[in-house]
C-alpha cells in the first residue's frame, strides 16, 4: 500500500486527470517517480497516471515512455487490475498512432484483466475505449453494444467524466442513424457530466458534436456558436488533435452560412495543426469541405484535386471507415461531372452510387444529380422518372434541403414541358425554403431559376427582384460561374416588358392550391408560403401571418412584401380594426395556434375587388387545412421505439442493468411509460420489486407528485382496512381524530402495494372496488369518495397458488396482473455482481465516511461464487456490514465476510454430520436439526420473519418462541403470551 504523502498525491493528480489536466497531472507525477523508495505497484501506478496525462496532451512518445514494455513482457507478478490499465494505456497509444486492429486486441486484453479482477471502472474504460476503436474502422453495431455496457459498468464505478464521454459518443451512433433528438439529449447528459466534474476538454468535445447535430439540422447559427466554443475550449485545454476536429466542424458550417473566406480560414488552420495522433477522418473532411468550396466557385480543377486527397485520407483511415466516409467524395465527383457538363459521366457515378447499397441521403443526392444531369440533356422522360424515384424515398420534414433542391429540380422540368405555371410555384416554393434553411447557395440556384423562367413569361419587376437575389448571394460566395450566368439574365431582361403578372390568376389557383399542400409537410415553411401566396393573389405591398395573442399583442408567423416592423404594425392594426392609411387590410382567419387565434393578412393601397377577395378566401381555406394538418402530425408523432435504443442513463440510482435479463426488464419499465396500467411485480424477496415500481413511477405523468409504499404483510385485516381506506372519527373504539388513509395521501401519485399476496382477505374486496371504480370507503363514512391513485403491486408469493388455496380473490389477482414484470433473482444474473459491489462500496464508505475502502478480488471471487437467498438486498447489507467494521484505506477481504458467505452451504445441501457424543440422546439432536433449519430458512429469506415462517409451516409467534428457545437471534420484539 501507497504511503500516506504518495496516496495524496494520486488523489490530487486523479483529480487533475478527471479534469482533463494533463499538464499539471504530469508535473506533479513526474518527481515523484524518481524516488527510490517506491515499491513496484508504486511505480507501475505512476507510470500508468503519467502516460494518462501524456496522451491527454497528444505527446504520445511521452506516454510510450511512461508506460514502457507491454505487460506480457513483465517478469513479476502483477495484479489483474493494474494489468488491466496498462493494457488499456498501450491500447490507446495503438488507436492514437492510426492502428486499430491492435488497439482492438489490446483492448480486449484489458477488458480480460478487468473481468478478472471484478474491477467495474476498468470493465467499462476497456468498453468504451473498444467503442471508440470500432468508431473508427465504422462499425456502429459493435460501437453501440460497448457503449450499453460500458454505461452500467461506469454507472456503478461513479466516473462522471468517462460517462460524459460515453453518452458523447453515443450521440454518434445516434446522429448517424438521422435520430437527432437522442443525439441532442445524449449530448445534454455529456455536458452536465462534463460540467459536474470541470472536464473542460470533453466539455470541448462535447459542444463540437452539438455542433454537428445542429448542422445536420439546419440549425445553422446555433451551431456556429457552439463550434466557436468548442474551439476555444480546445485552444484552452491545448489538445491539437481536438482542436483541428472543432476547426473542421467549423469550417463546415461556415460554408452552408455561406462564409466561405472565413470557412477557408479555418480549414487550413485545421490542417496546419501539427499532432503525432493519426487524425485521417479529420483530414478526409477537411479536404472534401475544401472541394466543396472550390465546387461552389468553380474552380473544377482545384475541387478535383481536393476530391483526390479527401479520398486518400479516408482510405489511409481504415477499409471500412473509409467506405462509410467516401460516400461524400462520390457525390461530389457526381456533381463535379454534372457542373463540368459531363453529363453522361453525371449520370453514370449517379447510378454507382445508388447501385452500392449508399446510405439514404447519398444515394438521394446521387438521384437527383442524375435527375439534373438527364434534364441538362433534354431526356425530360428520363429525368422524370428519377424526380419520382426521389420523391419515393424523401421526406421533407427529415431532409428538407434535399426537398428544395428536389423542387427546384422539378420546377426545370416543368419549364422543359411546357407547364410554366407548376414550374413557378415549385420553383418559389424551392427558394423560400432554401432561404429558411440558410442554404446560401442552393437558394441562390432556385432564384436564378425563378428569374429566368419569369422573365420569359414577361415579368420583368419579379424578375428583377429575384436575379438580384441570386446576383448577391453568388457574389457573396465567389460563385463565378454562376454569377456570369445571372449577369447575363439580367442583361436580357432590358428586351423585357415591365408586367408584375407571371400567369394569369385562372391558370395559377391549381397551382397555388399545391404549392401550399406541399409546404404542409413543414410548418415553418407553411406559414412563409401563405404568406407570399396572398400577397401574389392580390398583387398587394404585404402580406403577413400572425397570432393574436391574449395579452392583445400580436406574433408575426411569417411575412411577405415589407420588413418585421412593418408587418406587426399591420397585424396590430388589424388585430385592433384600425386603417391601413388609405388602403386597405383584408382579413382571413386561418385556424388557431398554441398561444392564441392564428389570421392571414393583406394590405394593399387600392380596393380589393370580388375575385380577389374570392381568391383569398380559397388559399386562406387551403392554408387552414395544412396548419390543421401539421399540428396533427405533432400530435401523432409516434415515439422511438426505446427497447431498440433505450437510454444509457439508469432508471434510478442504483438501478443497474447489466444483464440480458435485467435489460428486459427496463424495457418492460420504459415501454410502460406513458400508460397507466396495472403492473405487478414478482421475485423474491430483495430483488429489488420496489426499486422497479419507483422506476414505473419517475418515467410516468405521476413523477412529481407521491410515491407511497406500503407492506401488506405488517398488519391484521382491521388495521390493514383503516390504513388504506382511512376511518372517521369515533367509527370505532380507539379511532379519536379521522384518518384519511394511504390511499388518499397518496392522491395523484403512486400506491406500492409490497407482498400484495399477505392482504388480508376480508380487505381484498374493498380494493378490488377502488382499483375498478376509483371509489373508497373509509370506515364511519357512509358516501364513497373518488381518489386518483395509480396502484402498482408486489410480491413473492405464488399468487396462482394462493388462489387455488382460496387465500386470495381471483378477480382481484386478474385486475392487478395487467401487466406482469418479473425481477429475476441475482444468482441468474451474476455478472451484475462486481457492478452492483462497487455502487454500494462507494455508497457506504460515502455514507459512512470512510474513504478509500476496496473490494479484493478474492471477496468479489465469493461474492461471484455465492448463491445470495437473500439477493440485491443481502449484497448491499454484506458490503455495508464489511465496511462498518472496516478501516479507512482498508481492503476487505474473505475473512472480513460474514461466515455463511465465505463458507457457505449450497442451497439444498444436508447438514454436515457431527462427531457423536456418549451424551447426545434425541431430544438434544432433533434440537440441532431444528436449529439447523430454521437457520437454513431464515438465511433463504434474508432474515424476513413471516416469509421464513411461511416457509416452515409456522405462524410468526410459533416461529419466535423457537428463535428464542433455540438462542437464535431474534432482531425483533413479539408479545409470547
Amino acid at each position: 500500500m501507497a504511503s500516506p504523502s504518495l496516496q495524496a498525491l494520486l488523489v490530487r493528480a486523479g483529480a487533475a486527470l478527471e479534469r482533463g489536466g494533463g499538464t499539471a497531472a504530469a508535473q506533479m507525477l513526474a518527481p515523484a517517480l524518481r524516488s527510490s523508495a517506491l515499491t513496484r505497484e508504486d511505480e507501475l501506478t505512476l507510470r500508468a497516471m503519467l502516460a494518462e496525462a501524456a496522451l491527454l496532451q497528444d505527446d504520445l512518445d511521452q506516454a510510450a515512455a511512461s508506460l514502457g514494455r507491454t505487460p506480457d513482457s513483465f517478469r513479476d507478478t502483477v495484479p489483474p487490475r493494474r494489468l488491466a490499465t496498462l493494457w488499456r494505456l498501450h491500447g490507446r497509444l495503438a488507436s492514437a498512432r492510426g492502428d486499430q486492429s491492435r488497439a482492438i486486441a489490446l483492448h480486449g486484453r484489458a477488458l480480460k484483466q478487468a473481468e478478472i479482477a471484478h474491477d467495474s471502472r476498468g470493465i467499462g474504460l476497456a468498453h468504451y475505449e473498444l467503442g471508440q476503436c470500432y468508431r473508427k474502422v465504422g462499425d456502429m453495431a459493435i460501437v453501440r453494444e460497448h457503449i450499453t455496457k460500458a454505461a452500467s459498468a461506469l454507472h456503478a464505478a461513479g466516473d462522471r467524466r468517462h460517462l460524459a464521454l460515453v453518452h458523447s459518443l453515443t450521440s454518434i451512433s445516434h446522429a448517424q442513424l438521422g435520430r437527432y433528438d437522442e443525439a441532442m439529449g445524449a449530448l445534454r447528459q455529456a455536458e452536465r457530466l462534463a460540467s459536474l466534474v470541470h472536464a473542460d476538454d470533453v466539455l470541448a468535445t462535447v459542444c463540437g458534436n452539438q455542433a454537428n447535430v445542429m448542422l445536420f439540422q439546419h440549425h445553422y447559427e446555433q451551431a456556429l456558436a457552439l463550434a466557436e466554443r468548442s474551439v476555444s475550449l480546445h485552444k484552452a485545454h491545448g489538445s491539437g488533435h481536438g482542436l483541428a476536429v472543432a476547426l473542421a466542424t467549423l469550417g463546415q458550417i461556415c460554408v452552408r452560412l455561406g462564409d466561405l473566406a472565413r470557412a477557408e480560414e479555418a480549414l487550413h488552420r485545421a490542417l496546419d495543426v501539427r499532432s503525432p495522433i493519426q487524425f485521417h477522418e479529420t483530414t478526409g473532411a477537411v479536404f472534401d469541405t475544401l472541394a466543396q468550396i472550390h465546387l461552389i466557385r468553380g474552380r473544377y480543377d482545384t475541387a478535383s484535386d481536393f476530391l483526390g486527397r479527401a479520398s486518400d485520407a479516408y482510405g489511409a483511415y481504415g477499409r471500412q471507415t473509409s467506405q462509410w466516409y467516401q460516400w461524400s467524395v462520390r457525390v461530389l465527383g457526381a456533381r463535379l461531372a454534372l457542373r463540368r457538363g459531363a453529363l453522361g459521366e453525371a449520370v453514370a457515378l449517379a447510378d454507382e452510387i445508388e447501385h452500392a447499397a449508399a446510405p439514404p441521403l447519398d444515394a438521394l443526392q446521387a438521384t437527383l444529380i442524375a435527375a439534373e444531369a438527364l434534364i441538362a440533356a433534354g431526356r425530360s422522360a428520363d429525368a422524370e422518372h428519377r424526380l419520382a424515384a426521389a420523391a419515393d424515398g424523401l421526406d421533407p420534414k427529415s431532409a428538407p434541403a434535399a426537398w428544395g433542391e428536389y423542387l427546384r429540380l422539378r420546377g426545370l422540368l416543368h419549364a422543359q414541358t411546357g407547364s410554366p405555371a407548376d414550374a413557378y410555384h415549385d420553383f418559389a416554393q424551392s427558394a423560400t425554403l432554401l432561404d429558411l434553411l440558410g442554404e446560401r447557395y442552393q437558394s441562390g440556384l432556385s432564384h436564378l431559376a425563378l428569374g429566368r423562367l419569369v422573365a420569359e413569361t414577361g415579368a420583368r419587376s419579379v424578375a428583377e427582384r429575384h436575379l438580384r437575389k441570386a446576383h448577391g448571394i453568388f457574389e457573396q460566395l465567389g460563385a463565378e460561374r454562376d454569377l456570369t450566368d445571372t449577369r447575363a439574365a439580367e442583361a436580357l431582361l432590358t428586351n423585357v416588358g415591365t408586367g408584375q403578372y407571371v400567369i394569369s390568376p385562372a391558370d395559377a389557383d391549381d397551382a397555388i392550391v399545391r404549392r401550399i399542400v406541399d409546404a404542409a409537410a413543414l410548418p415553418e415553411l407553411l406559414g412563409r408560403e401563405t404568406a407570399a401566396a396572398l400577397l401574389e393573389a392580390a398583387a398587394a405591398d404585404s402580406s403577413a401571418v400572425f397570432v393574436e395573442l391574449p395579452d392583445g399583442d400580436v406574433r408575426i408567423v411569417a411575412s411577405a412584401g415589407s420588413d418585421a416592423d412593418t408587418a406587426s404594425a399591420l397585424a396590430r392594426a388589424a388585430a385592433h380594426g384600425k386603417a391601413y392609411g388609405r388602403g386597405t387590410i383584408a382579413v382571413e382567419p386561418l385556424g388557431r395556434d398554441v398561444d392564441g387565434a392564428r389570421y392571414g393578412l393583406v394590405a394593399s393601397p387600392r380596393p380589393l375587388g370580388h375575385p380577389v377577395m374570392r381568391r383569398l378566401r380559397m388559399i386562406a381555406a387551403v392554408a387552414r387545412q395544412g396548419f390543421a394538418l401539421c399540428a396533427a402530425r405533432e400530435r401523432s408523432a409516434v415515439p422511438v421505439d426505446i427497447a431498440l435504443d433505450r437510454s444509457l442513463e439508469p432508471l434510478l440510482p442504483g438501478f443497474l442493468s447489466a444483464s440480458a435479463a435485467m435489460t428486459r426488464v427496463v424495457e418492460q419499465i420504459q415501454r410502460l411509460q406513458g400508460n397507466e396500467l396495472m403492473v405487478l411485480i414478482t421475485g423474491e424477496s430483495g430483488t429489488g420489486k420496489e426499486l422497479v415500481a419507483r422506476a414505473i413511477h419517475v418515467g410516468s405523468h405521476r413523477s412529481g407528485a407521491t410515491f407511497l409504499p406500503y407492506n401488506c404483510t405488517t398488519t391484521g385485516r382491521d388495521l390493514a382496512d383503516s390504513q388504506l381506506f382511512g376511518h372517521r372519527r369515533g367509527s370505532f373504539t380507539g379511532a379519536v381524530a379521522d384518518q384519511q388513509g394511504l390511499i388518499r395521501t397518496a392522491a395523484g401519485g403512486t400506491l406500492f402495494l409490497d407482498e400484495i399476496g399477505d392482504l388480508p382477505l376480508d380487505v381484498q374486496p374493498k380494493l378490488l372496488r377502488f382499483l375498478e371504480q376509483q371509489e373508497i370507503m373509509p370506515i364511519g363514512d357512509t358516501r364513497p369518495q373518488r381518489v386518483d391513485v395509480r396502484v402498482l403491486a408486489a410480491t413473492n408469493a405464488d399468487l396462482e397458488q394462493r388462489v387455488a388455496e382460496g387465500k386470495f380473490r381471483e378477480d382481484l389477482y386478474y385486475r392487478l396482473s395487467v401487466i406482469r414484470i418479473h425481477v429475476p433473482p441475482l444468482r441468474e444474473r451474476r455478472e451484475e455482481i462486481p457492478h452492483l459491489s462497487t455502487y454500494f462500496l462507494r455508497e457506504a464508505c460515502e455514507r459512512l465516511a470512510k474513504p478509500d475502502i476496496h473490494l479484493s478480488s478474492e471477496a468479489l471471487d465469493v461474492f461471484s461464487q455465492y448463491w445470495w437467498p437473500g439477493n440485491v438486498r443481502q449484497l448491499k447489507n454484506e458490503i455495508q456490514r464489511a465496511v462498518a467494521l472496516s478501516a479507512p484505506g482498508g481492503t476487505i477481504e474473505p475473512p472480513h465476510l460474514s461466515p455463511e458467505i465465505a463458507s457457505p452451504r449450497l442451497p439444498g445441501a444436508s447438514t454436515p454430520s457431527r462427531p457423536a457424543r456418549g451424551d447426545a440422546n434425541l431430544a438434544s439432536a432433533v434440537e440441532q436439526v431444528e436449529r439447523d433449519m430454521i437457520q437454513a430458512a431464515l438465511d433463504r429469506a434474508a432474515g424476513n420473519i413471516s416469509e421464513t415462517a411461511r416457509a416452515l409451516g409456522l405462524t410468526r409467534r410459533g416461529l419466535y418462541l423457537k428463535l428464542r428457545r433455540l438462542g437464535l437471534d431474534t432482531r425483533a420484539e413479539v408479545d409470547t403470551r
